[in-house]
């Protein structure tokens, strides 16, 4: 959140401001139905979610209203409506750090929350999944499902060159040397200064060493020697074996899609798109012509690439969860989240199923009906088609195995509300983008980094 939209939270939350009222009113306005916000508000997961949306109504009666919300703006918009008093009931999709960030005042109703995992049934739910959304003790969303960071890379080009999977810091950077010739590029890492994919990437080989952005007491550790390795080994990647150009969330993808670079790190849902399923997002490498399904056959998935200092515990992900808003109608609320994590769970998965892991592998304790009927959802938009027609049974595995290792800064260490606001200010793009430009080097980045989140973190305090 910007300083003036946490302020406006900060105000309502404490009945600080105008005459003081009751901190502990209601905020949500009752009119009939239940308000439900997404943040999977691309128009095909819209139309998805509304089928489920009438699927429940016509179950319960309960009537809803669907309201899709872009990720930038979500800050801004729950800001405005918790001062205006017309906060949704629900919640959906809302990532870790913006969760605990509405959470830190006091919009979510934790208690109605863990009443409704506690009826599903703790023991059904992947304990890697909810220890992330739990605070405290306390459920701060019911984790509906997961997505994974991956680093992609060309199976066939290793192979002619005889290279390793790149796991490990030293087997990416000999592969990413190795593979920049003629042109192309070892691999292409996002450097956008204005882009939280460039902090989620710069994460993502983070955690591979054991970089924390804090430590137990709360200490900002972006410039100790596990994230030192990271600075360096992005520095070294992104200034000798990546485009020069500033790279983002789309032009990393066009840069694997056309066959001009070897590897590249993104999320899981890359995987329709890479197998041809998007008609906005098709591959262009020249072999895609006459086989659209060419880079998905000769692409292979790490979940973590593990440094030196690396424990091998954590990857990077993320974990979408349902919300129930302070003030709002907790009985339907919490009856609309029942109902979309049993009857409607396979249609909830089935929304973007390649970036949709469940977080509940089956209805009982020791069930996997949900992870099993996952791999045969249709993927794709323009196209339907099941990921297991797709890829290989190891691809597949990864993504399965990944689920149960993500890992997330600030979460572990009871800061994760740093974790939102570093999220929203971008010191570490701002950091990777010095690198980039030469204007900094990799010890100057990571020292540049480390004060401006001290400065967030004391922002917080």
């Amino acid at each position: 959140m910007t300083a003036a939209i946490t302020a406006s939270v900060t105000c309502l939350a404490l009945a600080a401001c105008g005459d003081g009222g009751d901190p502990n009113a209601p905020l949500g306005v009752k009119d009939g139905r239940l308000t439900v916000w997404t943040l999977d508000s691309q128009p095909d997961r819209m139309g998805a979610q509304r089928e489920i949306m009438e699927a429940f109504t016509t179950k319960t009666g309960i009537q809803t209203e669907l309201v899709g919300i872009d990720e930038a703006q979500f800050p801004q918009l729950i800001a405005s409506a918790a001062q205006s008093g017309t906060l949704p009931d629900v919640v959906a999709s809302l990532g870790l750090g913006s969760v605990r960030q509405i959470d830190q005042f006091g919009l979510v109703d934790r208690d109605a929350t863990t009443k409704v995992v506690d009826r599903l049934g703790r023991d059904t739910f992947s304990p890697a999944m909810l220890d992330l959304e739990t605070q405290d003790g306390k459920v701060l969303a019911v984790p509906s499902d997961s997505w994974s960071q991956i680093l992609v890379y060309r199976k066939d080009l290793f192979k002619a060159k005889g290279l390793k999977p790149p796991t490990t810091y030293a087997d990416l950077t000999a592969a990413a040397k190795a593979l920049t010739a003629e042109g192309k590029k070892g691999i292409t890492l996002a450097t956008d200064p204005a882009d939280p994919f460039t902090s989620q990437s710069f994460e993502t080989l983070a955690l591979g060493n054991s970089c924390q952005l804090v430590d137990d007491a709360g200490a900002v550790t972006l410039g100790d020697q596990r994230c030192q390795r990271t600075w360096d080994l992005y520095a070294d990647l992104v200034r000798n074996y990546s485009p020069q150009t500033k790279q983002d969330v789309d032009t990393t993808r066009a840069s694997y899609f056309a066959g001009e670079s070897a590897m590249v790190l993104w999320s899981a849902y890359l995987l329709d798109e890479m197998a041809g399923l998007r008609e906005d997002a098709l591959p262009t490498c020249p072999e895609c012509k006459d086989d659209p399904t060419f880079l998905a056959r000769n692409s292979g998935v790490v979940t973590a690439v593990r440094g030196p200092d690396g424990t091998g515990k954590g990857s990077f992900g993320e974990v979408a969860g349902w919300a129930l808003m302070r003030g709002s109608d907790v009985d339907q609320g919490g009856r609309l989240i029942e109902h979309v994590m049993t009857d409607g769970y396979q249609a909830w998965l089935g929304v973007a199923p390649e970036g949709k892991f469940p977080t509940r592998p089956g209805p009982t304790k020791g069930s996997t009906a949900y992870v099993d009927a996952w791999a045969k959802l249709p993927a794709g938009v323009d196209t339907k088609k099941p990921l297991a027609e797709v890829y290989p049974p190891d691809v597949l595995a990864s993504i399965r195995s990944s689920a149960s290792t993500i890992d997330r800064w600030g979460i572990a260490q009871g800061r994760g509300i740093l974790l939102g606001a570093v999220t929203s200010e971008l010191p570490i793009p701002k950091a990777v983008a010095g690198i980039a430009s030469a204007s900094l080097d990799a010890r100057q980045a990571a020292e540049q980094a480390a004060t401006a989140v001290d400065d967030i973190r004391k922002d917080l305090n």
